[in-house]
């Protein structure tokens, strides 16, 4: 029986923010080999992934179409409903002013994000989100903040 407990309390602590932003930064590889700027998305609920993506704004050629704009969007539908409460965004790069808006009116109920964006983050902007949204930040930002520099390293050539 302490096999059998040892085991569950395991699989318990698999579902950490590592485990999600790792997911995330996988959007964002996604992103990269398109020749998008890579940041990638995922949305949680109950340890579950409902909704993931990444950036689509050359592809789709729409300046909006962040990770987060498409995740929440995919969420919503999952959900059936506008709002995301419940919910935890995990992002590789701290959301803009205008994808912040959009959490702010979905009401989502966490956003863990990687790397910091001193230039165009939210809280540089000092963007509001939802008085009730958790923000935690820098969950693998070295990683997130790698593939970035890596991005426009080579834009740069």
């Amino acid at each position: 029986m302490y096999e059998l407990n040892s085991y569950f309390c395991f699989m318990e602590n698999i579902f950490t923010d590592e485990y999600f932003m790792k997911k995330a930064l996988q959007e964002a590889e996604a992103a990269y080999e398109k020749g998008e700027i890579p940041v990638g998305a995922v949305v949680v609920i109950n340890n579950k992934i409902i909704a993931r993506s990444h950036n689509l704004t050359e592809m789709l050629n729409d300046v909006t179409a962040h990770a987060e704009m498409q995740t929440i969007t995919a969420a919503a539908n999952y959900l059936g409903g506008k709002y995301l409460m419940g919910c935890t965004l995990y992002v590789t790069l701290e959301p803009c002013q205008m994808c912040a808006g959009a959490l702010y009116w979905s009401q989502i109920s966490k956003i863990v994000f990687g790397a910091k964006d001193d230039h165009r983050g939210f809280q540089t902007l000092g963007t509001k989100l939802h008085p009730k949204t958790e923000v935690i930040q820098g969950v693998m930002a070295e990683e997130a903040s790698e593939i970035m520099k890596r991005f426009f390293a080579e834009k740069r050539k």
